[in-house]
């Protein structure tokens, strides 16, 4: 694999997964011990929550890590892909939670548990804090990663989760309504579902090589067609590698071969300055050359 390949988008946000998870892992043990001192089986089971959260933050940056590995003879591409693998983890994992809580609240529904609403609302509270630095840092990573875009919908699932913990606690404080709970989780986990399954239809489009959402194909080999020297465009494929490294290949028939090199390089900046492709295979050739290739 050349050197001065890209660095993937996942790799740029290390940093800030790291921070993330530390935040997550940290929260979640001081979520835990909460739940055991004040007996709150609410605060127990959103640890619980938090933990697989942090498993899968976890899971991101040992996909990013591997993603670092030198290219081999047998992966001449390298690990990249394993951040989209990470990816599609994290979305089943994201839509097994959002499960577990629909199912937990029928459960509650039939017999709301009471529960102490004070402690579940100061903990909530800071829990609401840690995840609102944790969303602010992964937003613009979000974007261009779809490993960061997991972990970000980690995030926005335990800030939701802050956000109906502290709801249920204060009606439960000034209501005794204890169905409020339920209602809410339930709530949460509705919203949860429709975003995770984005997740996971665009890491399965990356491992089935489709084309990038943002490339429209045909305007893509009609701009090559309009270069000059440049007769037909055959055998064109794009697909994506991992968050933020698009590839593309193609056959090219020029009409004169002794201006090979000049079309080359003007298709390779159109690439790269109007769709933003910069790792390209192109095979150019003649016209004859071209009429035996596709009569084979």
């Amino acid at each position: 694999m050349p050197e001065n390949i890209a660095i993937s988008a996942g790799r740029r946000n290390k940093k800030k997964l790291w921070i993330v998870f530390s935040l997550t892992t940290g929260y979640m043990v001081a979520e835990a011990v909460g739940g055991v001192l004040t007996g709150s089986l609410a605060l127990l089971a959103d640890a619980g929550h938090m933990l697989t959260d942090s498993g899968a933050l976890g899971l991101a940056l040992f996909a990013i890590r591997y993603a670092e590995r030198a290219a081999t003879p047998a992966k001449t591409y390298g690990f990249l892909r394993t951040e989209i693998l990470a990816a599609l983890a994290n979305a089943v994992a994201l839509l097994l939670i959002s499960f577990f809580i629909l199912y937990e609240a029928w459960q509650r529904f039939r017999q709301p548990p009471q529960v102490l609403a004070g402690p579940m609302l100061i903990v909530a509270c800071l829990g609401l804090i840690l995840n609102f630095v944790s969303m602010r840092m992964l937003t613009a990573a979000a974007g261009e990663s779809l490993n960061a875009k997991g972990a970000y919908l980690e995030v926005l699932s335990d800030t939701l989760g802050s956000i109906g913990v502290i709801a249920a606690s204060v009606i439960v404080l000034t209501t005794k309504w204890y169905l409020a709970d339920p209602i809410i989780g339930a709530a949460i986990g509705l919203f949860i579902v429709p975003r995770t399954w984005t997740l996971l239809k665009d890491a399965t489009h990356i491992l089935m090589e489709g084309v990038p959402e943002r490339i429209d194909l045909p305007s893509l080999e009609s701009a090559m067609r309009g270069v000059a020297g440049v007769v037909v465009v055959h055998d064109l494929h794009v697909w994506t590698l991992t968050s933020g490294w698009d590839s593309l290949t193609a056959h090219v028939v020029v009409d004169n071969p002794t201006r090979q090199e000049q079309i080359l390089a003007e298709l390779q900046k159109l690439l790269k300055e109007q769709f933003q492709i910069e790792h390209t295979t192109l095979q150019l050739e003649s016209t004859g050359r071209a009429q035996e290739n596709l009569s084979i």
